[in-house]
């Protein structure tokens, strides 16, 4: 009986999901009106460094997960990062993360505070970056330098009062040279693609944009994640964006324009995983009857 209530759960919150995605797109077709003017190539290229991206992100799992001394297979590992990327979109808050640590708590046991510790220390690597990148362009070296130090110490105040509050150590995760050298390359690798991502949309919107007007872009474009109130930060984004024309000098005509090329592919590729996925589960579940089936035949001979 609990085992068909599952099965039941289980296709009700698909078809949930399909549905309100399917009522999101409907709600917002505009995005999808400047695809019909864009390069075809374009549209290709972003879609599969949308797929890069994806392969990037199980990777920073992977550092993620190694402070906590914990190690998943690959397929879990794809698995839940696309869980947790359409999490992601539709809730506000980036619900992907507190998705992750409550599977992670409840398959593996893992507590939901070191968790949280490791998601601090990638974060800390992320903002990091991303105001060297906001930054390295407009600044001498000495006072990039002292902006690195501040993130730095900021991200360490921020771990010290989480360590005091939640009774942990920072030796209750695997911290060492080669560990956070890990998650500081695949967060590296990341923001790089991001860029690169970023790069061919303003490229096709204005030829006339330069690698550090893109490198400038994307540490603004990042830092609404730390502020994203709603649902892929749409909008939040976008008004860092606009914000921080001073610094990376593109016209809002431009920003706006690439960010609705970046919601649209990204939003076909989000349908493409969610479709994969569903596949994927389908998949199992028939094989687990069939071996089910087989098996039962077994006894009865």
């Amino acid at each position: 009986m609990l085992k068909k209530i599952r099965q039941f759960l289980s296709v009700f919150l698909l078809l949930l999901g399909v549905s309100y995605a399917s009522f999101y797109i409907y709600n917002h077709r505009a995005l999808f009106k400047p695809l019909g003017h864009t390069n075809i190539y374009t549209l290709i290229s972003v879609y599969v460094l949308n797929i890069v991206m994806f392969f990037v992100l199980v990777l920073v799992l992977i550092a993620t997960l190694v402070l906590c001394g914990l190690k998943i297979n690959i397929i879990e590992n794809i698995k839940l990062n696309a869980h947790s990327m359409i999490v992601n979109f539709f809730i506000p808050g980036q619900g992907g993360p507190a998705y992750r640590g409550a599977y992670l708590y409840k398959i593996h046991n893992l507590k939901v505070k070191k968790y949280i510790l490791a998601t601090l220390i990638y974060y800390g690597i992320y903002a990091l970056i991303s105001f060297l990148f906001l930054f390295m362009f407009n600044l001498t070296i000495w006072q990039t330098l002292l902006i690195a130090l501040f993130i730095l110490l900021i991200s360490y105040l921020v771990i010290k009062r989480f360590t005091k509050t939640s009774h942990l150590k920072t030796r209750d995760l695997t911290i060492n040279f080669k560990t956070i050298g890990l998650l500081f390359i695949a967060t590296l690798i990341q923001l790089i693609i991001q860029a690169v991502i970023y790069g061919v949309e303003l490229h096709t919107i204005n030829s006339k944009i330069h690698l550090t007007q893109v490198i400038t872009y994307t540490g603004a474009a990042n830092l609404a994640l730390f502020v994203s109130l709603t649902p892929a930060a749409i909008g939040i984004r976008e008004s860092f964006l606009i914000f921080s024309k001073k610094l990376h000098h593109i016209s809002t005509a431009n920003i706006i324009s690439a960010n609705i090329i970046d919601r649209s592919v990204f939003i076909v590729f989000l349908l493409t995983l969610a479709g994969s996925i569903s596949i994927y589960h389908l998949y199992v579940r028939l094989s687990k009857n069939r071996e089910l089936e087989s098996n039962n035949k077994l006894e009865v001979v």
